[in-house]
């Protein structure tokens, strides 16, 4: 799906159903343009290319919270111009939309959810501009709620689900599922879940694959049912937020074997100060590439322009970077564990997250992996309008398919300054060196940003 229509999705999204007279309060925007200058920006261990980039773009959000329609939309759109003319020059859409029409007040909804993001092509490469591409996932369909009494209530969902990506076509799907979910309120803060789910998967395209005698043809993707049943809790107080989920999942395959796992989740946020949080979570559970794009339960879509000291050390420009996710069909059984320690005051904002991931796939192994990192961001204000940012982060990636094991860390420093309440600037320092025991695949490379926001 190309940038312009996933943006053109993004703003129908938003503005549908909109009164006139509210758009200008509930819509807002920032405009940016940033100077990148890059010494290897192709990220090659023995051919590094200098460059310079302009990039232009600009951020928007948008909320509704009427009796009739309920939206939560945020996104990013930017173009990169990459001025050596050894690149072509690209546009890239960053989005991360829910609306939910309320039908028939507390009997039917109607809920959309559009994501769109930049990932890899291929994730062994490095992350050069022509190894890129546009994905997206979109979720509709209606939902039925059933009340029984003060305490007990029900919901019955039907959802279409389709993914795409700009260049990995086995990535592309199109998908239904099923749920049905029931509801008891133990007391005015916890809520008890039992929930069955089902969900068909069919992708687009094949792929290719070499047989014995070396001639190579085309197999279909496998197509497959998901099954899931599970018991979820929640609990939501002043200072502690719990939400734990287990059951048990199913996958079985058209044209491979099946299999079942145990499944679990846990998110546990707690503010233990004025000054202090920390946030941790944990899954073992099935899944995919076009799933892991989709919000989880219990995750709300983040306002891109929410202040966030840390934004422009990950985003210098101010516009969108590149995810991590492998972009294919395959499926997967995740284990995954990271926390959030965050401190901060007047002045200073501290934050602390480490992180472990270890994939295992069930009909491929070539990409079996186990990720171990961590990142410590500091902000400090130095003025009230003047603050200084910096950042470090390391991450050992190891496939255990085959010998790679890739070492990367990344640091910088960012001054950023708000000259008037609409208008801001920010120049960004930021050094990212890999050691890898796979064949051209370490690197080294510097980047300089200086950037300008216009905050409506």
């Amino acid at each position: 799906m190309p940038a312009s229509i996933t943006l053109a999705r993004a703003m129908t999204l938003a503005l549908a159903a909109v009164p006139g007279a509210l758009w200008a309060s509930q819509f807002n925007y920032s405009i940016f343009g940033s100077i990148e200058h890059s010494d290897n920006i192709t990220l090659s261990d023995n051919n590094p290319v200098s460059q310079n980039v302009f990039t232009p773009g600009f951020n928007f959000s948008y909320s509704q919270l009427g009796s009739i329609l309920q939206a939560n939309v945020s996104g990013t759109f930017q173009y990169n111009d990459y001025l050596g003319n050894q690149f072509a020059n690209q546009t890239q859409t960053q989005l991360a939309g829910q609306a939910n029409w309320t039908v028939l007040p507390k009997r039917l909804d109607f809920t959309v959810e559009d994501y769109a993001g930049v990932e890899p092509v291929d994730s062994l490469a490095s992350n050069a501009p022509n190894n890129r591409q546009q994905t997206n996932v979109l979720s509709l369909g209606p939902t039925l709620h059933l009340q029984f009494g003060t305490v007990m209530r029900a919901q019955v969902e039907l959802h279409y689900l389709n993914s795409y990506a700009s260049k990995v076509k086995d990535f592309n799907s199109s998908r239904g599922s099923a749920a049905f979910r029931l509801f008891r309120d133990l007391n005015p803060t916890d809520t008890l879940s039992l929930n069955a789910e089902s969900e068909r998967v069919r992708f687009d395209n094949g792929f290719s694959v070499e047989s014995v005698d070396g001639v190579s043809e085309t197999i279909p993707t496998p197509n497959y049912t998901r099954d899931e049943a599970y018991a979820r809790y929640t609990s939501t107080l002043a200072h502690l937020d719990i939400d734990v989920l287990g059951g048990w999942s199913r996958i079985d395959f058209d044209h491979a074997h099946g299999d079942s796992k145990p499944m679990g989740k846990v998110n546990v946020q707690w503010q233990f100060s004025p000054h202090q949080s920390l946030t941790a979570y944990g899954a073992y559970q099935f899944s995919d590439a076009a799933q892991d794009m989709f919000l989880q339960p219990g995750q709300s879509v983040v306002n891109v322009l929410d202040e966030n000291p840390t934004d422009f050390l990950y985003n210098p420009g101010g516009g969108i970077s590149t995810g991590n996710l492998v972009i294919d069909s395959e499926v997967y059984l995740e284990r995954t564990l990271q926390a959030t320690y965050t401190y901060h005051d007047e002045r200073l904002q501290l934050s602390v997250t480490p992180s472990y991931d270890k994939l295992g796939y069930l009909n491929n192994p070539t990409f079996d992996q186990s990720t171990r990192g961590g990142t410590i961001s500091l902000n400090y204000r130095l003025t009230p309008n003047t603050a200084l940012t910096g950042f470090i982060n390391a991450e050992k990636l190891k496939y255990t398919s085959f010998v790679r094991t890739d070492k990367t860390y990344r640091y910088g420093v960012d001054l950023g300054h708000q000259m008037t309440p609409h208008w801001s600037w920010h120049v960004s320092y930021i050094r990212q060196i890999r050691n890898s025991d796979a064949v051209a695949q370490s690197y080294h490379e510097n980047e300089v940003f200086f950037s300008v926001v216009f905050r409506r």
